[in-house]
Formats: C-alpha cells, structure tokens, sequence
C-alpha cells in the first residue's frame, strides 16, 4: 500500500478492489483448478477483511453511526461467510460451485455499496464521526499480517458467524 495511504477507510477501499479484481479473475478463469484457486484467493481475502473490520472497525463506530447500518453489515457478512465457508471446504467439480461464486459476488457488491459507494455510505459517516481513523487503520494492519502469517503456516479456520446461529 503506498504511503500516505493508511487511512482506515482507504485501507478497506483498497481490500474492496482486490476482492473485486479477483471475481473477474474468476469469472474468466478456465478449468477448474485456475476457477478453485481463484475461488479460494476471494475466500481468503473476505476472511481477513471481515475479520479486520468486525474486530476493529466496526466496534470504533459503534454508537457514532447509524446503528442500522451496522447491524446490516454484520448480517451481510454472516450470509457471505457462510458461502465463504461452503467455497472453501467445497471443490470446483461441484453442480453448484460457480454459482456459490457468483452469488457471493453479488453479495460483495451489495456490501460493498453500503460501504463505500451511496449516499451517506458507511465510510462516509465514519470520516465525520469522532473516530480516529488513522490510530485504526494501525491497528487493522498489524492484525492484517498477524492473520497473513497465520494464513500461511497454516490457514486460516472458517469464517465464524456473529449474528447466524
């Protein structure tokens, strides 16, 4: 990431694009093992990610903006961790694993609009908010390359769910 370009807000954007970048991969992707590398690399990266903002950004809003917004945000991701879950324990050869794909996209794309995109949008709110969103993003990279090095040694475990039983 370059520098000057920490901000909390920024640092979530930029996770946005990857994951982005990563289900166009996917979608023109042939045979099944490029499709299930893909497919792990966007699941890998929605982990971390929701990880980092459900540990630390989302808690720094709490009661700074509108409550709604973030319940929605922590039932969006429950419903994308749980096809996260089923992409990564699933196999490429499966009837429905491309579809398990798509519709996670969908999903994303829905989040990430709530997020970042329309009015009054999550990061919005945040920048206004008495938060401060550069203590934050330290906090989200040092646990970023935590869960990286955890990743690597030996995975990361499935995506847990906060508001799913």
């Amino acid at each position: 990431m370059a520098a000057g370009n920490t901000n909390t807000t920024h640092i979530l954007a930029n996770d946005h694009r990857k994951v982005e970048k990563f289900f166009t991969d996917f979608e023109s992707a042939s045979g099944r093992d490029q499709k299930s590398r893909v497919a792990r690399q966007i699941c890998n990266d929605l982990k971390l990610h929701t990880i980092i903002e459900e540990e630390i950004f989302y808690p720094a809003l709490e009661g700074k903006i509108d409550e709604d917004l973030l319940k929605e945000a922590y039932v969006e991701h429950d419903g994308a961790k749980l096809l996260v879950n089923e992409i990564s324990e699933g196999s490429a050869d499966e009837e429905f694993f491309d579809a398990k794909v798509t519709v996670l996209k969908e999903q994303i794309e829905h989040h990430v609009k709530e997020e970042e995109k329309q009015h009054e949008n999550m990061f919005q709110q945040a920048r206004v908010a008495e938060v401060d969103l550069h203590e934050i993003s330290q906090q989200m990279l040092d646990r970023k390359e935590e869960l990286k090095r955890l990743a690597e040694a030996k995975g990361l475990p499935a995506a847990g769910m906060r508001t799913v039983e």
